[in-house]
């Protein structure tokens, strides 16, 4: 192991001798250096976008230690990067909360919405519309439990969550969500992808706490470094996983598809 570490080193130290105040490698705590932003355009899934300088190195670094699989495990954010709500929060509360009563606009709705990451919806609704009636709030909150609700970002992800699953690669959602997300999952047809689900309100510990993603690499048996979480918000996600020891990947910025996700650690998606 020790040989196969410092030959990896070898092939990364030019990349990182030339690197200077850029932007990361896509990845790590474990891979922090520095690298430009002037590198050359590369395009993913039809959508053209600046690729860091020294990636393919990393990819190479991580082959020479874990194998041509370069992560045994994959844990993604669910509300931004596996799913994603099919109405706007404002229109949904006005359309329900007329019958209730509720006469604010969707942009006071807006204005007044309290997100503060906590089980405690009904303040929110109640704050966000001016209605307190209990029905209301149990209609709402029952509403974004469905799949009418939500929809997948990504319309390819069961088939490469399957590919997945199928190359040993481990998966789990890690989550800033109430107990509604296992039945939520279960609605969308997709809780058999995870091999696991670690949701702040059950671990006790939201993003960017390490704990929860902690919680989800022991749920899954490896290892923080073993892992690659991949998410929406930078906060949260990529700097509390790599706080965590975690590789991390931003949603949307480094990565924009799971196939993309996939092929990155070593996993053919096929048609």
């Amino acid at each position: 192991m020790a040989a196969r570490l410092r030959s990896a080193a070898a092939r990364l130290r030019p990349a990182l001798a030339g690197a200077r105040g850029g932007r990361r490698l896509l990845g790590t705590a474990a891979a922090s250096a520095e690298v430009t932003a002037d590198a050359g355009a590369a395009v993913a899934n039809g959508v053209a976008r600046w690729e860091p300088m020294g990636a393919r190195e990393y990819y190479d670094y991580r082959r020479a230690i874990y194998g041509d699989i370069t992560h045994k495990a994959i844990l993604v954010d669910a509300a931004g990067t596996l799913l994603a709500p099919t109405e706007p929060m404002a229109q949904v509360y006005k359309t329900i909360g007329q019958k209730y009563g509720v006469e604010y606009s969707e942009d006071e709705i807006l204005m007044r919405y309290v997100n503060d990451g906590r089980p405690f919806w009904q303040h929110i609704v109640s704050s966000s519309t001016g209605c307190s009636d209990l029905q209301y709030f149990e209609e709402l909150y029952q509403y974004y439990m469905t799949e009418k609700a939500w929809h997948l970002c990504d319309p390819d992800a069961g088939r490469v969550f399957q590919a997945l699953r199928r190359a040993g690669v481990k998966t789990a959602v890690v989550s800033n969500f109430d107990t509604r997300l296992r039945p939520l999952l279960q609605a969308l047809k997709c809780d058999h992808w995870f091999d696991a689900v670690a949701v702040s309100a059950e671990v006790a510990a939201e993003k960017p706490n390490p704990t929860i993603f902690l919680k989800a690499c022991e749920l899954l048996g490896v290892k923080p470094e073993e892992a690659v979480h991949i998410g929406d918000d930078r906060r949260n996600d990529l700097w509390g996983a790599r706080d965590a020891g975690c590789d991390a990947w931003l949603w949307g910025s480094d990565v924009y598809s799971f196939k993309e996700v996939a092929e990155r650690i070593g996993v053919e998606v096929t048609s």
